[in-house]
């Protein structure tokens, strides 16, 4: 099977402490939802679930593994 090339993905990460630790969202993720009880252990699996979401997309081709290609086009009306 051909690897594909590694691409680096940053996101905004929200942690809300919820008493017994931080339960992780990702808001350009939609319901992308992990918790860890500290921080550290929250961080942790945040990247495994960003991971696992991003490798089920690229599974399912809706992320491209390229990088993103912006055009400007000209259109007469």
């Amino acid at each position: 099977m051909k690897k594909l090339k590694e691409v680096i993905h940053q996101y905004d990460v929200v942690f809300d402490s919820n008493g017994a630790g931080y339960t992780v969202t990702v808001p350009k993720l939609p319901g992308l939802v992990t918790e860890g009880d500290n921080l550290q252990e929250a961080r942790g699996m945040a990247k495994d679930a960003i991971r696992c979401y991003l490798e089920a997309l690229l599974k399912d081709h809706t992320l491209s593994s390229s990088k993103t290609r912006r055009e400007k086009i000209k259109v007469a009306v």
